[in-house]
């Protein structure tokens, strides 16, 4: 198989709406994924965030832009309003070029996030 695009999807949850633990989180989110599946900037196609709308302190892009992802497409926007959701979430979905299949593919749940897919989780 040659080079395909592939998704990769993560999440976090923080305790507040706050702008550093908004920053923190999502980094710590991006750091995990990009080491699960020994990522290199180079690899990353885009990036699109969503928050739960009770975090509207901070962009989580930004902890992307601290990271190197300066060439990187990033977009943030606010999750579904869903009754009864997870709150204070940050979800991401990265899209990168890569050899691996699909089942290669390591997703990252972290904190509360964990109940969203504990399929992928563990």
């Amino acid at each position: 198989m040659g080079t395909v695009v592939r998704g990769i999807r993560g999440a976090i949850t923080v305790e507040r709406n706050e702008s550093q633990q908004i920053l923190e989180a999502t980094q710590e989110l991006l750091e995990k994924i990009v080491q699960e599946n020994h990522l290199d900037t180079e690899d990353i196609c885009s990036a699109f965030f969503t928050v739960t709308q009770d975090l509207d302190t901070e962009f989580p892009a930004k902890a992307a832009r601290a990271l190197g992802w300066t060439s990187v497409p990033l977009m943030c926007t606010s999750e579904v309003n869903v009754a009864g959701a997870l709150p204070k979430c940050i979800r991401v979905l990265i899209h990168i070029n890569t050899g691996r299949s699909q089942s290669e593919i390591k997703h990252v749940y972290l904190g509360r996030a964990v109940q969203l897919r504990p399929d992928l989780v563990g």
